[in-house]
C-alpha cells in the first residue's frame, strides 16, 4: 500500500479525565495507533488539544473558562506537561516527536505558511511526530479583529483541516466524544449514525444547530472543517476517540467507523491557501463590470476598483466585494492599499504613470482569485 499523508485531530474531551486531567490511558491509546500506522508506511501529523487542561491540573487551581488571561496562563504551564507525556509515549515505540505551535498569522503571512510547511515536510521525511496545537498564549482573536480583517481559525477543528490543506494530506481524521455525525442529537432516541456523507449541504448544516457541544467548536465545527477539507479534495472522518482501535481501523478502510465526508473536486496549493490558509486582512470593492468579467476569468484592474478598506501589503489576502458589499471572491493584490487607494478607478497606463512603469497592470491576477461561489477554482 502507498505511503499516505494523515493528520489526525483529538480534542480535549479524548485525551482527560473526567476529573480534568490528562488520560494517560488514551494517551498511549493514541500513541499507540500512530505508531501503528507509521509502521505500516503512512506519516501522521497529530494535532491536540489539551493544553489548558493539562496547566489547571499542574497549577492545581479552579478552572475560570471565561477567563482568557487565566486560559492562556493555564495553556503555558500545560503545554510542556502535554509534551512531556506524548514524548514519553511515543518514545515507548521508538518514535520522536516535534512541538509545532501555530497562530492565524504564522498561517496568513504566505512566507511563514510555506516554512511551516517546510519544516513539517522535513520533520515527517525523518520519522518524527509532529504534535500542533494552536498557540493560545500569543492568539487573542480580540486583538486581530481590525477593520477588514478576518481570522481564519477559531479551533483546533479548523485549524487541523488547515494543515491538512498545506501539507497536501491524503485524509483528515477528528477524533470526538461522539461517534460521528447523527441524524438528530445523538442523547435523543431513535438518533441515527450518518455513515457517509456526499457534500455537505446547507440544509445538512442549518440542521446541525443547537446540537451536542462535542468539544469547545462543537459539532458545528467539525462540520465546518469537513467542509474546508473536502473542498480541498480531502476526505474526513469523524469518529470516537475512545473506541478501541478508533485510527487503526479507519485506515483499514472500515466504513463502520465514524462518519465520512467524500471529497469534492481538487484545489490547486495556491488556492487552498488564498481560500482557507490566510487570514483577511482587507477588502477591495468592485463594480459590476469588474465583477463580471473576473467570474469570466479575467484578472482584476484598477478602473473597475471602487473603494479599499483595511490596511494590507502585496500578497497578503483580500476580499473582493461587489456594489453591495457581498464577497464573492478573495485573492492576492500585486499593490498595498496605500497604493491601491492612490490607483483606485484609474485607467492601465494612468496607473503606470503614477506608480511607475515597472508596476503590474493587474491588481490580482486571475490565477490568484478563489471565488466563493458561482464558479469552481482549478
Amino acid at each position: 500500500m502507498p505511503s499516505r499523508l494523515i493528520v489526525v485531530k483529538v480534542g480535549t474531551s479524548g485525551i482527560t479525565t473526567s476529573e480534568g486531567e490528562l488520560d494517560e490511558q488514551e494517551m498511549q491509546s493514541l500513541a499507540y495507533q500512530i505508531a501503528q500506522a507509521t509502521k505500516q508506511g503512512d506519516k501522521v501529523v497529530l494535532v491536540t488539544s489539551g493544553a489548558v487542561a493539562a496547566g489547571v491540573a499542574e497549577l492545581g487551581v479552579t478552572p475560570k473558562a471565561k477567563d482568557l488571561v487565566f486560559q492562556q496562563a493555564a495553556a503555558a504551564a500545560g503545554q510542556s506537561v502535554l509534551m512531556a507525556k506524548y514524548r514519553k509515549l511515543f518514545a515507548a515505540y521508538s518514535l520522536k516527536v516535534a512541538q509545532i505551535l501555530l497562530t492565524a498569522e504564522d498561517l496568513s503571512n504566505r512566507k511563514s505558511y510555506v516554512h511551516t510547511c517546510d519544516v513539517l515536510t522535513l520533520l515527517l521525511k525523518i520519522g518524527v511526530v509532529p504534535i500542533i496545537n494552536e498557540n493560545d498564549v500569543t492568539s487573542v482573536e480580540e486583538l486581530r479583529r481590525t477593520d477588514g480583517y478576518k481570522v481564519n481559525f477559531s479551533d483546533n477543528d479548523i485549524l487541523s483541516v488547515l494543515v491538512a490543506g498545506a501539507i497536501g494530506a491524503d485524509l483528515v481524521i477528528i477524533l470526538s466524544d461522539v461517534d460521528g455525525l447523527y441524524t438528530s442529537d445523538p442523547s435523543e432516541p431513535g438518533a441515527k449514525l450518518i455513515k457517509t456523507v456526499d457534500n455537505i449541504t446547507d440544509e445538512l448544516k442549518n440542521s446541525l444547530k443547537g446540537k451536542s457541544k462535542c468539544g469547545r467548536g462543537g459539532i458545528q465545527s467539525k462540520i465546518k472543517a469537513a467542509e474546508i477539507a473536502t473542498r480541498c479534495g480531502i476526505p474526513v472522518v469523524i469518529s470516537n476517540s475512545r473506541k478501541e482501535n478508533t485510527i487503526i481501523n479507519i485506515l483499514a478502510a472500515d466504513k463502520e467507523v465514524g462518519t465520512y465526508f467524500k471529497p469534492q473536486g481538487h484545489m490547486s496549493a495556491v488556492k487552498r491557501w488564498i481560500a482557507y490558509g490566510a487570514a483577511v486582512k482587507g477588502s477591495i470593492q468592485v463594480n459590476e463590470g469588474a465583477k463580471e468579467a473576473i467570474l469570466q476569468g479575467s484578472s482584476l484592474l484598477a478602473v473597475g476598483i471602487t473603494r479599499v478598506d483595511g490596511v494590507f501589503d502585496v500578497d497578503d489576502v483580500v476580499s473582493l466585494e461587489d456594489e453591495n458589499q457581498q464577497e464573492f471572491a478573495k485573492g492576492t493584490p500585486n499593490f498595498n492599499s496605500g497604493q491601491l487607494n492612490q490607483i483606485k478607478g484609474l485607467q492601465v497606463m494612468e496607473v503606470l504613470e503614477k506608480l511607475g512603469a515597472d508596476k503590474s497592470k493587474e491588481v490580482i491576477e486571475h490565477r490568484n482569485i478563489h471565488f466563493i461561489e458561482g464558479k469552481k477554482d482549478d
